[in-house]
């Protein structure tokens, strides 16, 4: 009896030893996302009120995000250098915000009433450089802008060896003035000859048309008229043969910019 109880005695010992160490009864790893642990999570989360989560404070989550709920989440109206921040906004203290000086705007730029006017960017043609046109908030060049429907330059014509504008040409010209107007940008007045007569002196006389019709434009577009741009090209364009194709070489055409 006495060895009897002492084996006994040994054997509840030993279940009490392991059951306070736990291995007499193991414990089931939760199922994801819940967690007892770190090690329960997937690597780079963490363990927080028994459930996975991405962060448990902002320094968890990248510098423009912050940690809302155990998500990283963007930081609103946060930056790290102007390219982060609308084209008319700067970046300040990792916030976008309106700018005080046109040095704040990059090279070339302005600052307008808290927004910057970025080298390029416009409102109007004249925040744009000689030769340009704005559209759509951007400079651009070259003769391929937007003519407003309904809206064409006429070509006017000349007698032989004369500058001198028909009432025709006048008539054309006054209907050109209001199309210049409502574009609003500049324009190329093109004078050109037939081909009689010498090199040098068709250049001129291709100049004098140019310079009349633009003289004759001046009073009538106002201040636009500084984006008029006399292009002398004398006979380099002439094709006719004839009186029926050199009546058609004497003229003075027009181009957007």
């Amino acid at each position: 009896m006495h060895k009897a109880t002492t084996a006994k005695g040994l054997l509840l010992g030993l279940i009490a030893a392991l059951a306070l160490t736990g291995v007499a009864c193991p414990t089931k790893k939760p199922k994801y996302p819940l967690c007892a642990n770190d090690k329960d999570c997937k690597e780079g989360e963490f363990c927080v009120n028994k459930s996975c989560v991405s962060c448990r404070a902002d320094n968890d989550c990248e510098k423009n995000e912050q940690c809302v709920r155990g998500a990283c989440q963007a930081k609103k109206n946060w930056c790290g250098g102007d390219e982060d921040c609308p084209a008319d906004k700067v970046c300040k203290s990792n916030k976008c915000v309106a700018c005080e000086s046109d040095n704040e705007c990059g090279e070339g730029g302005k600052c307008n009433e808290g927004k910057c006017l970025r080298a390029g960017m416009c409102n109007s043609d004249e925040d744009c450089k000689e030769n340009e046109y704005c559209e759509d908030g951007r400079c651009k060049s070259g003769p391929s802008g937007p003519i407003s429907s309904g809206c064409n330059l006429t070509t006017v014509y000349f007698e032989f060896d004369a500058a001198g504008l028909s009432e025709e040409a006048r008539s054309a010209l006054t209907a050109n003035a209001d199309c210049i107007k409502k574009q609003n940008r500049g324009v190329q007045v093109i004078g050109h000859t037939d081909p009689r007569g010498t090199e040098e002196y068709n250049l001129t006389l291709s100049d004098r048309r140019a310079r009349a019709v633009r003289d004759y434009l001046v009073p009538l577009v106002g201040a636009i008229s500084s984006k008029m741009r006399v292009v002398p090209k004398g006979e380099l364009e002439a094709s006719g043969a004839d009186e029926t194709g050199w009546s058609q070489d004497r003229r003075v055409e027009f181009q957007f910019e």
